[in-house]
């Protein structure tokens, strides 16, 4: 089966810098579009970066631009994020996200088949 999983999440200071990694398995990555949302407490679950099956388009939401970097390895199966600057509202659960087949990247839950259990970030102020 699928598998997604998550890691690098921690607590950190704010204008600190964390990198998390997700690892795929069960699917047929290098033809995955892939993307992490993030979901702070009592609050919906956001997109925050998306990246295409090659690589070569990546977006961001407009709160995170300049701050976040997201790259995928297809050798390794795996996806980054490098967030710098980070601030306490980027404080939050960040889950991976697998969207099949060659499909563009989408900003929406539901784009998404394929989820991971999450990795909490904190930023302390």
């Amino acid at each position: 089966q699928v598998q997604l999983v998550e890691s690098g999440g921690g607590l950190v200071q704010a204008g600190g810098s964390l990198r998390l990694s997700c690892a795929a398995s069960g699917l047929t990555f290098s033809r995955s579009t892939m993307a992490w949302f993030h979901q702070a407490p009592e609050k919906e679950r956001v997109f925050v970066a998306g990246i295409s099956w090659s690589g070569g388009t990546t977006e961001y939401a407009d709160s995170v631009k300049g701050r976040f970097t997201l790259s995928r390895d297809n050798a390794k199966n795996t996806v980054y994020l490098q967030m710098n600057s980070l601030k306490s509202e980027d404080t939050a659960v960040y889950y991976c996200a697998a969207r099949p087949a060659l499909r563009n990247i989408g900003r929406s839950r539901a784009d998404y088949m394929y989820w991971g259990q999450g990795t909490q970030v904190t930023v302390s102020a």
